[in-house]
């Protein structure tokens, strides 16, 4: 999509500038999603993981330091990003599929489309895990506006999110409001894992499993 092929080669730098108010770098949401992708799934083992929207792969190039046994795939719209464009190149067995902040870039008329083909490529036991803009938050709501590629974002609130799970078929396995602390308050960090029922977070993580046969 040219929209998204306009940014790609800047990308980055635009990123580090709207993120700049918190302190910290694009990096460090990575590797703090990264972490809460370890959390959910441990460190051992070999998982099969599609980055969907993996935009120039930084998400990809995390969760690779943290899980080098894990077989990797990424997808993006952008021909000028990595890995590939094409959807007919995905799997079907994803043990995890992640996409980060990509659903505010859908139409809404064409997200629900998104999160079925992606229920669709989970193998039975696999879970798929979607971080979102926290609308609630009034700082996001700031970030959004000044970001150059976020120009026709459309925010969604975790209750649109769980309709499209449930229409999918998936039933809510996790749910998390993440980012909460910029880096002057970095020594209150470690207590993040245990106010993911907080609203105030910047963010949000909903991670959808497939409903059990025989369930309603």
């Amino acid at each position: 999509m040219a929209e998204f092929d306009r940014f790609a080669r800047e990308y980055k730098d635009l990123l580090d500038r709207s993120t700049a108010f918190s302190g910290e770098s694009s990096e460090y949401f990575c590797q703090y999603k990264a972490n809460y992708v370890a959390r959910m799934l441990g460190t051992s083992g070999t998982p099969k993981i599609l980055d969907y929207g993996c935009g120039i792969g930084a998400l990809s190039i995390e969760l690779a330091r943290l899980h080098q046994s894990a077989k990797l795939h990424g997808f993006d719209v952008s021909e000028d990003s990595l890995f590939t464009s094409k959807q007919a190149e995905l799997h079907n067995d994803y043990d995890l599929i992640v996409i980060s902040n990509v659903l505010h870039h859908i139409p809404p008329a064409e997200r629900q489309d998104t999160i079925s083909g992606m229920a669709a490529r989970l193998r039975p036991t696999g879970r798929l895990l979607v971080f979102e803009h926290n609308p609630m938050n009034p700082l996001t709501r700031l970030v959004v506006a000044k970001c150059p590629f976020d120009e026709n974002a459309i925010l969604l609130r975790p209750k649109e999110l769980k309709n499209y799970f449930a229409k999918a078929g998936l039933e809510i396995a996790r749910r998390n409001y993440i980012v909460f602390f910029p880096k002057m308050l970095a020594l209150l960090r470690p207590v993040e894992p245990l106010l993911g029922w907080c609203p105030a977070g910047a963010q949000y993580a909903l991670v959808g499993a497939r409903r059990a046969q025989g369930a309603g």
